[in-house]
């Protein structure tokens, strides 16, 4: 038996007007994980799709290899009778059937017509323990947290008796406790002798875990590293997917603070349907003209939910304190309430509610600003086009034109479309959330650079990340939550990642 699971070999795939993989080479050892890296739009998706029948034979140029076998998927289904399988960054399972429903539906256990329940769940229950969940079977997907249903998806690939495991940007939107089970998950996979592939642009991640990483850039294969013996570091990754080194990830800014724009004094927040948890508990911060200003927390420390309490009360219940904006209180009690006061909230989700994946660029650009763009009720169609195309311009947004649906734009150019949208909404404040989440490191230096010009053009920016060395190399000041409290602020030149872990591990004295 050959050590090679998997060769794809010259594939080819266009879309009009776009060819998103030219000739693309992937070799892929049995039992390893293989991480495949590269920017927003370079095609791994697109490569993974082909593999796994979602774009069948017949729709690409090339061959696929597999088990020393050439397959023609036409469909998922087939590609995963061979084993193969393939687990989406949006996952596929049902909010309100349960962990042993999901598992198996399309593959129902059943005698003479009949679902056996109590086999579905037995053996639900079995695949469970294989992937360290404890829950009851019978749980609803709707009532456990995203790193338990990333490994409901993983059970539910094991009861398809799976060779190949396909993971596109498992851990994205994980925390740390959840993404590190979910390495050590595919640890354990590879031992059983099932091999991994594994999109992301984490890059520490591939690091610690991968035995191999292909770099694809504008749907090329440029190479293959052996991540134990080419002494592979991210900067050598990095230079893979963009074609040059960055030197420095961060762009150099030289800021120019003004006076307070924003201060919130004593904000306090109850949960929307569990009034009697507090989680935001009597918050204060400020944010001066031309500032950048962090946030940081560990997951469910509450700074989504300040961003949008504050954000024309968006979210919460029972919600008091103040908001003072250039010196007068506001009364923001409705979202349009918050823009028309200056306000905009680039969410962390930005597929579900920072735009409309079904409509086009210049639609989402222009939706928060409506009125700029329409006479007496009518939107002004050719003055709605400019501005978009001014911000497609400007924002570098890679896109055919502003008439491209919003949904097919890579993570990278979908943010840029949300930015673009506040930007020409003119707001003084801009609350961003994890505005850089799920976008590869070429990506994220434009988006740095475009915060930047927002804070030269004297805008106050709150940022919110997960990620301490991008709140170390973008913000001039950083405020630290634990509990909901803010625990401490930090001037740039002070901070470090270990005195802002102090602070976000605070607990109430």
């Amino acid at each position: 038996m050959s050590d090679d699971i998997l060769q794809m070999r010259g594939i080819t795939k266009t879309f009009p007007g776009v060819k998103a993989l030219q000739d693309v080479n992937l070799t892929v050892a049995r039992a390893e994980i293989h991480a495949i890296c590269g920017e927003n739009g370079a095609g791994k998706s697109t490569l993974m799709k082909v593999l796994s029948g979602v774009y069948p034979y017949g729709d690409y140029e090339g061959e696929i290899y597999f088990d020393g076998e050439l397959c023609k998927f036409n469909s998922i289904r087939a590609s995963e009778q061979r084993g193969i399988v393939i687990i989406h960054q949006e996952l596929a399972l049902n909010p309100l059937l349960s962990i042993a429903e999901n598992i198996f539906v399309g593959n129902e256990l059943s005698q003479r017509g009949f679902i056996d329940w109590n086999k579905t769940n037995a053996e639900a229950a079995r695949l469970m323990a294989r992937v360290g969940l404890t829950e009851n079977p019978t749980t609803r997907i709707a009532d456990i947290g995203v790193g338990k249903q990333q490994l409901v998806e993983i059970a539910k690939a094991l009861s398809k008796e799976v060779k190949l495991l396909i993971l596109d940007e498992p851990t994205s939107a994980l925390n740390d406790a959840d993404s590190e089970h979910l390495l050590n998950l595919l640890r354990q996979l590879k031992e059983q002798g099932i091999t991994s592939i594994m999109i992301s642009h984490k890059l520490n991640e591939i690091a610690e875990i991968a035995d191999s990483t292909t770099v694809i850039r504008d749907g090329r294969t440029i190479e293959t590293l052996d991540m134990k013996r080419d002494e592979v570091t991210e900067d050598r990754i990095i230079r893979g997917m963009v074609g040059r080194d960055l030197e420095h990830r961060f762009p150099e800014h030289t800021p120019t603070i003004g006076e307070e724009i924003i201060r919130i004094e004593d904000w306090t927040v109850h949960h929307p349907i569990q009034h009697e948890r507090v989680v935001v508990d009597h918050a204060s911060l400020n944010v001066r003209r031309g500032e950048i200003v962090g946030l940081a927390g560990l997951m469910g420390a509450g700074r989504t939910e300040l961003a949008m309490s504050v954000f024309g009360r968006a979210y919460g219940a029972d919600i008091s304190g103040r908001v003072i904006k250039d010196g007068k209180e506001l009364r923001l009690h409705t979202v349009p309430d918050a823009i028309a006061a200056g306000i905009a909230y680039a969410t962390e989700d930005r597929k579900r509610y920072g735009l409309n994946l079904i409509e086009t660029i210049k639609q989402n650009i222009s939706v928060a600003a409506l009125g700029k763009v329409s006479r007496r009720g009518w939107v002004n169609d050719n003055e709605e086009t400019k501005v978009a195309q001014d911000s497609r311009v400007s924002m570098n947004i890679k896109a055919p034109s502003v008439l491209a649906l919003a949904g097919k734009l890579s993570g990278g150019n979908q943010q840029k479309v949300v930015l673009s949208k506040w930007i020409f909404a003119d707001p003084d404040v801009l609350i961003l959330d994890e505005p850089t989440r799920g976008i590869d490191v070429g990506a994220k230096y434009e988006i740095y650079t475009i915060i930047n010009r927002l804070a030269d053009a004297g805008k106050a920016v709150l940022f919110i990340s997960s990620e301490l060395p991008e709140l170390l190399g973008m913000c001039d000041r950083i405020y630290a939550m634990s509990a909901g409290r803010i625990t401490g602020v930090v001037p740039r030149e002070q901070a470090t990642q270990e005195s802002l872990m102090q602070l976000m591990t605070k607990v109430k004295d």
